[in-house]
């Protein structure tokens, strides 16, 4: 369960928490990724979550072999992107019937793992698509949540390289969490190198997980009794709100629904209102 944390919406700055795994290029990492997103939404309280997959190779290989350049493939991936089917098909109109077709079939390529065995009988049997279509098949049989094959889904294509998911919980518009393969963002720093992860917003995690209610406070007397500071650190160390009132604040307790009081020379926790 989360805590929603005070002033968590006081700044538009993103506020992200996720894992990454460097220096492996096998699905295993992709596996491991997969699997800590997952027990990571578990951790949260957020249950019924599923996941979308796809591949981004699947595309470039299209592109790649169709002999598309790079102002049409931008065209064909905004079209993509927007689920734009008839702009998807003004943009493809003058291309190789194949590579036409494979544009076209990527929309309809979504659903269940069965998607994968379709997507295979209508797709170029090029060798990168048979390695992203082998890869989505040992994702989506995970076991871990439901999973939905997505091949027309190239969020993040400029930046991601191989695999790409989308997290998605009851009741939420948006994506919890989003991840994939990005082996070729090391360029940039002078070395590419295998890479996998993902990231989770913690402003829609705070949203979306279910709160605990907060228990309302133990009240406690300002006081030198060593007796009283023992009994107030081992609360705490418990997990107890202790509000201990300071001189001149006596008064000012809020939200305290029980007290620590002195019984025959031993401090004990009592409703408030009771003797």
């Amino acid at each position: 369960m989360l805590t929603r944390p005070r002033g968590l919406d006081s700044t538009r700055e993103p506020l992200q928490i996720g894992a990454e795994i460097y220096g492996h290029p096998g699905i295993e990492s992709d596996l491991e990724i997969q699997q800590l997103l997952v027990d990571s939404l578990a951790a949260c309280g957020i249950s019924g979550a599923r996941l979308d997959i796809g591949h981004v190779a699947v595309f470039r290989a299209i592109c790649r072999h169709g002999g598309v350049g790079a102002e049409l493939e931008a065209e064909l991936y905004e079209a993509l992107e927007g689920k734009d089917l008839p702009a998807l098909r003004v943009v493809t109109q003058t291309m190789p019937k194949a590579t036409r077709k494979a544009l076209l079939a990527l929309p309809e390529l979504y659903g269940d793992d069965t998607t994968l065995e379709r997507a295979r009988r209508v797709l170029p049997r090029h060798p990168e698509i048979d390695a992203a279509l082998k890869d989505l098949k040992i994702l989506s049989r995970s076991g871990s949540i439901p999973v939905s094959v997505d091949l027309a889904d190239l969020r993040g294509y400029h930046y991601h390289s191989g695999v790409v998911f989308a997290a998605y919980a009851p009741g939420v518009a948006n994506a919890v969490a989003l991840g994939g393969r990005y082996d070729e963002v090391g360029k940039a720093f002078g070395r590419a190198r295998p890479a996998t992860g993902f990231s989770m917003d913690l402003r829609d995690l705070a949203r979306t997980a279910p709160h605990e209610a907060e228990a309302a406070a133990v009240r406690a007397p300002y006081s030198n009794d060593a007796g009283l500071a023992t009994a107030v650190r081992k609360l705490r160390t418990a997990g107890e709100v202790v509000v201990v009132g300071l001189p001149g604040h006596e008064g000012i307790q809020p939200d305290c629904d029980r007290a620590l009081v002195k019984r025959a020379g031993e401090w004990t926790v009592r409703k408030l209102g009771k003797s």
